[in-house]
């Protein structure tokens, strides 16, 4: 045998060996989970209801804050709650291949203690007492694999729990499962060598999203109400999405980044962030708000020292709430389904007085991607082949195309890495200004009046993209080189005999051009239909972090958001 297949034969290995293991964590949980059809179906959301005890369904489709309330009020106990989203998400892995493994021996050790805690002293321990969350597998938990995509690093482990799980433990959760994501973490999709595909559940042809997809195909499914992921070019907006979820991607150094795995660690050209997907607007509040009420600047002192300011969707209305439309970024046009969920949602918005919608121009969005995708891989890409060539193995197809097809992917001396980032700067002020141009006037004291305050735009060039095609990060990655807050929410889903392909399409550029081919109505039947609202990076008066979720939420009560049904 010679030494290059003696290589293939280990990864080989090592990615039977990880999902022997993760089999076998499903194969402890008790009642077994149920086996799944040979043959499933394109959507396969409607299984778990065939299969999972009434009592099951119930618990596992009842959204975050009411499952808290249940917990809090002891009608529900930890054991009961944890036991079902045991089962339902074994299930999610069976029907898309979404889990690295589940933790059924410290999850329900952890729920006992919890329950045994309230039978004392007639009381939660903490804000998220008894619930359930789910994990990106390279968030870290202690002496636990953390492998982030990588087959080579397989044999890696978690010296200690990463911060925000700390944080998230002392508020009295349970950790039960841990999520798949792609190799490098750098795909809209997720897709490694160590388990395979994850797909979506509404539709098995396509993805799930990525680099959290594993956290969004779980939690379409209801295998979890509330997870963690991260992002750093729409890898928690991306899965959302693509699922029907809520997703938060925060403005940087809001919430503890302490303890994942990940390669080019320290650099600052991009910077990653961590951030919740839920099956409601209130679970990513209640997260948000439990993470940054524990102070995680005095232990990460990167972090900036910002409250968390509830409750503050009453104050909307007060004065005309600005909202920009941005209907394409001038460089991918969406595909037809995006474009008329904002065509439904703009028109229920002009029925609100206290609403002005406006056009948004894009503002070199092209020029944008180029920074981005620059500053991305500064050491050309270096320490991620090297994690992929460790095991020998293969690149799959989007790892290719970020890295070895990109034409920004370079070796940067350190005067070239100031030259970007000069870039950067230079772009975040110009758009900065191109925001700052809308205000209508100024008041006294010369606070810019009339100013849009939210972005409303497409999280992506269409649905929930074919496998290995996501190959259009503009939408996403658009703000986090200017390091926006962005949220994304559920609109409706695809319908084939609605959403039908623009007969009257006039190509921009290549990238149009593949994205547009790639529409065929009736392959993404189904799929849901996901919008995002974009706000300004730490503007306490208008559109901070916290003014995005609360724009929100009152447009979700002013016009009925969703316009569909995901559980």
């Amino acid at each position: 045998m010679t030494e290059t297949s003696q290589e293939k034969a280990g990864w080989q290995e090592v990615a039977k060996t990880a999902q022997e293991y993760r089999d076998a964590s499903i194969g402890r949980v008790e009642p077994a989970v149920p086996d799944v059809p040979q043959y499933l179906p394109r959507d396969v959301t409607p299984i778990p209801r065939e299969l999972l005890s009434k009592e099951e369904v119930e618990i596992t489709q009842t959204l975050t804050e009411d499952l808290l309330k249940s917990l809090a009020s002891g009608e529900l106990t930890s054991i009961t709650i944890t036991k079902a989203f045991l089962r339902r998400a074994g299930l999610a892995q069976k029907l898309t291949n979404c889990v690295t493994e589940l933790l059924p021996e410290r999850a329900l050790t952890r729920a006992k203690t919890l329950d045994d805690y309230y039978a004392e002293h007639k009381r939660p321990i903490g804000p998220l007492h008894g619930l359930p969350i789910s994990v990106k597998e390279h968030i870290g938990m202690k002496n636990l694999g953390l492998n982030a995509g990588f087959v080579g690093w397989w044999d890696h482990k978690a010296e200690d729990d990463a911060h925000i799980l700390k944080i998230l433990w002392n508020a009295g959760c349970v950790f039960y499962v841990r999520t798949t994501q792609p190799q490098t973490l750098m795909h809209l999709e997720t897709s490694s060598n160590l388990y395979g595909v994850t797909v979506n559940p509404f539709n098995r042809e396509l993805t799930s999203g990525g680099s959290s997809g594993g956290e969004g195909a779980l939690i379409g499914l209801r295998g979890s109400c509330l997870g963690i992921g991260t992002d750093i070019g729409g890898s928690i907006r991306s899965p959302a999405a693509n699922n029907g979820l809520y997703g938060l991607r925060p403005t940087s150094f809001r919430l503890p980044t302490d303890g994942w795995s990940a390669t080019m660690t320290g650099s600052e050209h991009i910077i990653p962030v961590i951030g919740p997907l839920s099956t409601s607007l209130e679970g990513i509040k209640i997260f948000m708000r439990t993470v940054i009420a524990a102070k995680p600047w005095l232990i990460e002192p990167s972090l900036l020292p910002i409250p968390w300011i509830d409750n503050q969707s009453n104050r909307i209305g007060r004065r005309p709430l600005k909202i920009a439309i941005l209907w394409n970024d001038g460089v991918v046009q969406p595909h037809p389904p995006v474009t008329r969920a904002l065509k439904e949602v703009t028109e229920k918005l002009k029925s609100i007085d206290s609403v002005e919608l406006v056009d948004w121009k894009p503002h070199n969005h092209d020029e944008a991607w180029e920074i981005i995708a620059s500053l991305y891989f500064c050491d050309g890409a270096q320490e991620e082949s090297d994690a992929i060539n460790a095991s020998a193995e293969p690149w799959r197809p989007m790892s290719n195309f970020i890295i070895k097809e990109n034409p920004y992917v370079k070796h940067h001396s350190i005067k070239d890495a100031w030259y970007w980032q000069d870039r950067r700067e230079r772009y975040r002020r110009a758009y900065a200004k191109v925001w700052n141009d809308t205000a209508t006037g100024k008041s006294e004291d010369g606070e810019l009046e009339g100013a849009v305050d939210v972005i409303l735009c497409p999280v992506g060039p269409g649905a929930a993209p074919l496998l290995d095609t996501a190959k259009y990060w503009g939408y996403t990655s658009q703000w986090n080189l200017l390091d926006y807050p962005a949220i994304v929410f559920p609109v409706s889903k695809v319908d084939s005999k609605v959403d039908l392909a623009d007969k009257d399409y006039t190509p921009m550029n290549p990238k149009d051009v593949f994205n547009h081919q790639l529409y065929d109505p009736e392959k993404f039947q189904g799929a849901p239909i996901s919008l995002q609202l974009v706000g300004r990076r730490y503007e306490d008066e208008k559109a901070s972090l916290y003014h995005v979720i609360d724009v929100l939420e009152y447009i979700k009560e002013k016009i009925g958001l969703p316009f569909a049904s995901y559980a």
